[in-house]
């Protein structure tokens, strides 16, 4: 193994390559310069992205998207920005952001880490959503879970005092995990109360969690508020 390799930092997510349809391809080929921002531009321009400078909203890893327009359409009070790394995912995104005419929703495509270090000043965003991320369900695999200290205390760097960090997953013992990290958190108070799973919350329901409810899957919210 080479030096490189021992040092590359463990990603908690890989590329699947899903095939894209015809129409999740053409809105990508014709609504990616309307709706998509490239991690590479640098400090995301507020101002000329959405003509105003609103509360923000970070989604890491909308799958299909279809929970984050929900959002987006209820809450055209706020600016969106979400993320994720699958084709699909940003094909089917970009036709229903254009399909329902929302000016208020943004989309990127890459890992989340790197552009929060591009692309946000500190303490800017209002609110940061990750639902269902991999669960990484074998043991040998937990340490590529994206839901770890190091990663907490990145996000609060990001995130303005009073913000609001809000996960949800399917799987119990990521729930736990999850759940552990952030109270060990000085950073971080659980809005529900300590060690408190939330039972009520915001979150539009995505097709994914639908289609667990109907095999009898739990589902675990996390809201925590940045305090520190």
């Amino acid at each position: 193994m080479s030096e490189q390799e021992r040092h590359r930092p463990i990603r908690s997510f890989v590329v699947r390559g899903g095939r894209l349809t015809p129409s999740q391809q053409e809105a990508i080929d014709t609504l990616w310069p309307r709706y998509g921002l490239e991690s590479d531009q640098g400090l995301i321009d507020r101002q000329a992205v959405f003509g105003r400078v609103a509360e923000l909203v970070f989604e890491i890893g909308f799958g299909m998207g279809d929970s984050l327009v929900a959002m987006a359409a209820q809450h055209p009070e706020r600016d969106y920005i979400g993320i994720d790394v699958h084709p699909p995912g940003i094909g089917t995104i970009l036709r229903d952001i254009h399909a329902t005419g929302l000016e208020n929703l943004r989309v990127m495509q890459g890992d989340a880490m790197d552009v929060l270090d591009k692309c946000f000043v500190d303490y800017e965003l209002d609110r940061i959503q990750i639902y269902f991320p991999d669960p990484w369900h074998k043991k040998r695999h937990h340490k590529r879970r994206m839901v770890q200290p190091p990663f907490v205390a990145d996000l609060a760097g990001k995130m303005r005092q009073g913000a609001i960090l809000h996960l949800a997953t399917d799987w119990e013992n990521y729930a736990e995990q999850m759940m552990e990290v952030m109270t060990a958190s000085s950073q971080f108070r659980n809005v529900a109360g300590e060690g408190q799973f939330a039972r009520e919350h915001e979150r539009a329901e995505t097709k994914f969690e639908r289609r667990g409810r109907r095999l009898g899957h739990g589902v675990w919210d996390l809201v925590f508020e940045k305090v520190d």
